[in-house]
């Protein structure tokens, strides 16, 4: 680890604390660390400040200590190897968001070994981020309970993971599916290890919501505050692809010039969440809508983006930009005002599968349309689809009943 740099430079960061009105204390606590680093640097095997934190880590300290010791030690790392002064506001870098450089080696192998079997698998980078974070938080309540290795650990300390002491349940199921794929990716690395600890996991159900739907009332006022002019041609449009594609919004806010075939009249999207190609029909209502904003009101920037902000500079729209256009449109047409109403929009996602399953389309077509990978994704939308959940209903006729139960 080069630190001439530091032992060179460190006054000029002392300096400017001093300068911004950082206060004595918190600078002297910053003297008193670089100080010590390169007092120790000959004596440690340190290759990064990384290890410099890890140090404080091998004697027992509070949370708020070591708390203390990561951000200065992140704001010396920021200013050492990248020149960047502290500004009260970003957070170092040190370590990655979560438990895992709390982890023994070997409970820090199975994260490694799944990150990087999972992404040659292909699968979402993002998706391995959120398991290996679960995975690692549940290894080290482990670690905490004295397991050091995955044949140390026993039921009792994973359903202490799961379970308070009084019974309630404090984890939920998509939790657990998380930390399971982490370990039956592990399979692959220490079969038997990671076999048993599956076999730990409690059996969870797994409740979903009911997802408020769109009634036909809404989504006529919502046509009409579009048809009457109340909103831009963009906006339009963007409804439009809601009600009739059922496209997310990252994938609308993601639509370029290429995304519209008007040739085989196609939409080709390929799906921000699933990184799957979609292609959808151009129906006519859709495709004019986005035509005459194209020809009325987008303004020629050069930007491939199909879909721009309306003020300067004309920048691309983000996906919580198509929310607010949602949100806007919503208040117009005068629907989904009530405080705790959903009126973002998957709820036009959900609207056209409900329609679809009303309309009796097969349920592969219907997957097919939304660009779902998995086969029970359909799920919460059969629980809303009241035209064949009504032809389940038993008649009440054989049952004996009180005069009291059909008064009036």
């Amino acid at each position: 680890m080069d630190l001439q740099n530091l032992k060179e430079h460190h006054e000029e960061l002392l300096s400017f604390m001093e300068n911004n009105g950082y206060s004595s204390t918190y600078i002297r606590r910053f003297r008193e660390e670089i100080n010590r680093i390169l007092a120790k640097a000959d004596s440690h095997d340190w290759q990064s400040y990384r290890d410099v934190y890890l140090d404080y880590l091998k004697a027992p300290h509070s949370k708020d200590y070591l708390r203390n010791k990561r951000t200065i030690i992140g704001a010396l790392e920021q200013f050492d190897d990248f020149g960047r002064m502290p500004d009260g506001r970003s957070r170092h870098t040190l370590f990655e968001r979560g438990s895992y450089h709390l982890l023994c080696s070997e409970f820090r192998e199975l994260i490694d070994f799944y990150r990087i079997y999972e992404k040659k698998r292909g699968k979402k980078e993002s998706t391995i981020r959120g398991e290996a974070l679960n995975a690692a938080s549940f290894l080290h309540q482990m670690q905490q309970r004295g397991a050091q290795c995955l044949d140390a650990i026993t039921e009792e300390d994973v359903l202490s993971f799961f379970l308070a002491e009084d019974g309630s349940l404090q984890r939920s199921c998509s939790y657990k599916k998380n930390i399971a794929a982490v370990f039956k990716a592990g399979l692959n690395w220490k079969a038997a290890q990671c076999r048993k600890v599956l076999s730990f996991l409690p059996v969870l159900r797994e409740n979903r919501k009911n997802i408020q739907y769109l009634t036909q009332d809404e989504v006529r006022l919502l046509r009409e505050a579009a048809e009457k002019g109340e909103v831009s041609a963009r906006n339009r449009a963007i409804l439009l692809l809601l009600l009739f594609t059922g496209l997310r919004g990252c994938d609308i806010a993601g639509l370029t010039f290429h995304s519209i075939d008007w040739e085989t009249e196609r939409i080709l999207v390929t799906q921000q969440k699933t990184s799957v190609p979609l292609e959808l029909p151009l129906s006519a209502v859709v495709g004019n809508a986005i035509y005459d904003y194209l020809e009325s009101e987008r303004p020629d920037t050069g930007c491939p983006r199909l879909f721009l902000t309306e003020t300067h500079p004309f920048s691309p729209l983000s996906t919580q930009g198509i929310a607010n256009i949602v949100t806007k449109i919503c208040r117009i047409a005068g629907v989904r005002q009530n405080p705790g109403d959903r009126k973002g929009t998957h709820i036009f996602r959900h609207n056209l599968a409900s329609s679809m399953l009303e309309n009796d389309i097969p349920q592969s077509v219907i997957t097919q349309t939304l660009g779902h990978t998995a086969p029970d994704s359909l799920e919460p939308y059969l629980r809303a689809d009241f035209v064949h959940l009504k032809e389940c209903a038993l008649s009440v006729e054989q049952f004996s009943l009180a005069k009291e139960v059909l008064s009036i």
